[in-house]
Formats: structure tokens, sequence, C-alpha cells
């Protein structure tokens, strides 16, 4: 069992891991997500201690390997890493770069590590690449030696950074098919990876990282198909979102109308659906705002890259109102053609208790 307790790293400029808490147990796959810069690599290299945590404790059973004079050597015996980027030794053979670790640290005879080793490339389906130099490889093969060379140290935790990330994308299957295999064997792995499908089918646990630490922990099933907190269901459906505030009825609304046009243009959406976007939230304002004596107005939109189609939650303060039974029947007309469904809710409890839901119609794959 791998325990993380209130792990922090933090660099001159940045911060990546705040506050991590966590239990790995024995047998787990895990695969850790998340945007760029959120720690998923800081995370992996702390806890094989590449990177000294400025703060908390890791403990790898009943060892704190944070303490100070842990023999990491010893813990790296049992704790294998494999980069993105290979760092095999280019001036040995694979066979060799296979062999030299356990015949230095381990103390294995030249014969018994030969034997390993070969067994090994035949494990990951390149056994007639033995007496190749690594600038004779590609880079799917490089890295599935570098995986037959963690496993030569027999280690009971693997981690994975990125392992396919600098592949070209035709050799990322391949090494996926040997990391997918080495996942049956009980070892306990934590890969990064930017592929979901690859960790929805791998992982018996995903970690989702955010705001500094693991921000949603749970199976396969309920990260990708049920979040539970807001910044991963954004994340697992490719969500873009747009986020406007009305604070009072002289609105800048050619302002917030620009920042509409920017947010289309930036992430490509389709001209229909992007002039869909734009009405709704102007024929939505223009029944709501002058309803309220005082707007408090928060509007979010949020387009799927996944299915290409986008929605409108419009959140507002003020008793209840729901603006699917307007009074403004032409306004309400226009809006409804523009809409695949408009759902209103009351949540009393909530600072905003009215929430309306508005699927914008003119989306979906293929249509322009």
């Amino acid at each position: 069992m791998i325990r993380i307790e209130h792990l922090k790293k933090q660099y001159p400029n940045v911060t990546p891991l705040k506050d991590v808490n966590v239990e790995i147990h024995d047998g787990d796959v895990i695969s850790v997500i998340g945007p760029s810069g959120t720690g998923k690599s800081t995370l992996l290299r702390c806890i094989n201690q590449l990177e000294k945590p400025t703060a908390g404790k890791i403990r790898v059973d009943d060892l704190e390997i944070t303490a100070p004079g842990c023999d990491m050597n010893k813990v790296r015996q049992k704790m294998g890493m494999v980069f993105q980027s290979f760092n095999l030794f280019g001036h040995k053979t694979v066979i060799e770069n296979i062999m030299l670790a356990p015949m230095d640290l381990l103390g294995m005879s030249k014969q018994e590590a030969y034997d390993t080793g070969m067994k090994l490339l035949r494990t990951v389906g390149l056994a007639e690449k033995a007496l190749n130099y690594p600038d004779e490889l590609s880079g799917g093969q490089k890295q599935r030696i570098a995986i037959a060379r963690t496993l030569a140290m027999d280690p009971d935790v693997i981690l994975l950074d990125e392992p396919t990330s600098a592949l070209d994308p035709t050799m990322v299957g391949e090494v996926q098919a040997v990391i997918r295999d080495l996942a049956g064997t009980g070892k306990t792995m934590m890969i990064v990876t930017h592929e979901m499908n690859f960790a929805r089918a791998i992982s018996n646990r995903v970690f989702y990282m955010d705001e500094g630490g693991v921000y949603e922990d749970g199976t396969p099933e309920q990260i990708f198909d049920h979040p539970k907190r807001e910044n991963t269901r954004r994340f697992v459906r490719r969500l873009k979102v747009l986020e406007l505030h009305i604070e009072n009825r002289d609105y800048d609304f050619l302002g917030m109308a620009g920042e509409i046009e920017r947010y289309c243009s930036k992430n490509q959406i389709a001209p229909k659906l992007a002039n869909r976007v734009q009405l709704v939230f102007e024929e939505t304002t223009q029944l709501l705002v002058p309803l309220l004596k005082t707007p408090h107005i928060q509007a979010v939109c949020e387009y799927s890259e996944q299915t290409l189609g986008a929605e409108w939650m419009f959140r507002y303060a003020g008793p209840k109102m729901d603006l699917t039974r307007s009074d403004d029947e032409l306004g309400l007309t226009v809006l409804k053609g523009m809409s695949e469904s408009m759902d209103y809710a009351w949540k009393e409890a909530e600072p905003l208790p009215n929430s309306l839901h508005i699927r914008i119609s003119g989306g979906g794959k293929g249509d322009e």
C-alpha cells in the first residue's frame, strides 16, 4: 500500500501539488488524468522521489520514504518508472539495457539476467531486437523495451508517465497493448495518460487531478459516466465553458456579445450553432432582465467537443420565476425555435435559486 498524506510540491513560480491525500492499494491500476499543469507527472515523480516534496509524507507499506535518511535506491528496486522519453542507453544493445540494473542492483548473474531479459523481450514482442541498438528502433519499440527494462527488476509498483505521448499515433496501440497485458498481472500501477478510452479500459480506479490535488477519485464508470464534481464533468466530456455575469440592468450587452463571438471562434463552433449560441443568450436575457428588480444572473455556456452540441444554463436570483411560461409569447416562441429543450428548476436553498437549462438545436456531428 502507498499512503500519501498532505503532499505539497512548490516551485518558485507555481505550486502544482497543494494538498494530496490518497491511498493506493496493492493491485490497483490507477489512471491519472486531468488538464495540463495540474501536477500529474509531478505526483509520480514525488512518489519515487525524483522530486523532493515541499511538505507531506509518503509511506510505502510501513516505510516512510520521505523521511530523512531513507534509502531510496533500495525502495526503487521495488518501484519501477517508465518515462515518456524512454531513457535507454544508446551505446548499449537492447538486451544489455535490460540486463544492466538486475546485475548491478539485484546481484543477478550475467546468464540469469540474460535469460530474464530474453523472456521479457518475448513478452513485449521484441525478442528479435535483442542485439539491436536503440537508434535502430522505432519510438514504439523503444517504449516497449523501456517497459521490459522496468519489469526486469520485478517491481511491486510501476509508475508510467505518459508512456505514449512521445509516440507517432501509429505506434500508440502497440505500447498500450503491452501495458494492458501488464495490468492483468496483479502489479500496482499508476499511469499518467491523456488517452481517455485507454484509461477507461485499463483501470480499476481513476484519479482526476485539479486544483492542486486529487480532485475526484473513483471507478472508471463513475469518473467517465457519472462524475460527481463539476471540473471532472467538464474535462471528461470535453466541455469548453464560457461564464458571463449580469449584475445590473445597464450591463455591457455588446461586450458580452463580443465575448460569445470570440468563444465560438476559439472553439471552432460551426457557424449555424455559433449563431444560435449568440441568439439564445440575447433572447433569454432580453426576456429575463426586465422581469428582475435587481438582476443577478449567471450565464454559463458549455460546448462539447465530443458531441459538437451546446447548451446554456442561466441561474438567477429573485422569487420563483419560470421563464418557460413567459407572457412574452413572441420572444418565447423565438427561443423555443432555437432549442431542443428548455427546463426550469427552483432550488430555494441556492444563492441563485432559479435555473433555466437550454439545449440548443443545430449541433451534432456533421452539422455545419
